[in-house]
């Protein structure tokens, strides 16, 4: 049995069609980079004053903070940071905010980052 023209050239624009879309996986890229400042801290659910150093990621995909540097990769709607050794992952939320999870000396921490998108005396966006 042959396939008939109809078959034939229905399978054709079908894979052309499949060929031209994106990858249902391929990641899109959000821009992160900017100066965060730590907006919020909680330790064992309660919040506590936030003197963390900021957070600068970099927009060539390094990041900087207190002394730690290394570089960063945003996947979904993680921002992964890492250098040589060190490896850790924060949250991307709504509002310019990164979100860390982790448990500390003190039990489980929450440290949310705002990101600053323009400074005192500066006319340009970060």
């Amino acid at each position: 049995m042959r396939p008939t023209l109809a078959l034939k050239v229905s399978c054709v624009v079908g894979l052309c069609v499949y060929f031209m879309l994106p990858a249902a996986g391929a990641a899109q890229t959000i821009d992160v980079s900017g100066r965060y400042e730590c907006a919020q801290a909680k330790v064992r659910g309660k919040i506590v004053p936030c003197m963390a150093a900021p957070l600068t990621l970099k927009n060539d995909g390094k990041f900087e903070l207190r002394g730690w540097e290394g570089s960063y990769l945003v996947n979904g709607q993680w921002v992964e940071l890492s250098d040589s050794s060190v490896r850790s992952r924060a949250k991307i939320e709504p509002g310019h905010k990164i979100v860390f999870r982790y448990h500390g000396k003190h039990g489980w921490c929450e440290m949310t980052y705002e990101r600053r998108l323009a400074e005192l005396g500066k006319t340009s966006l970060s």
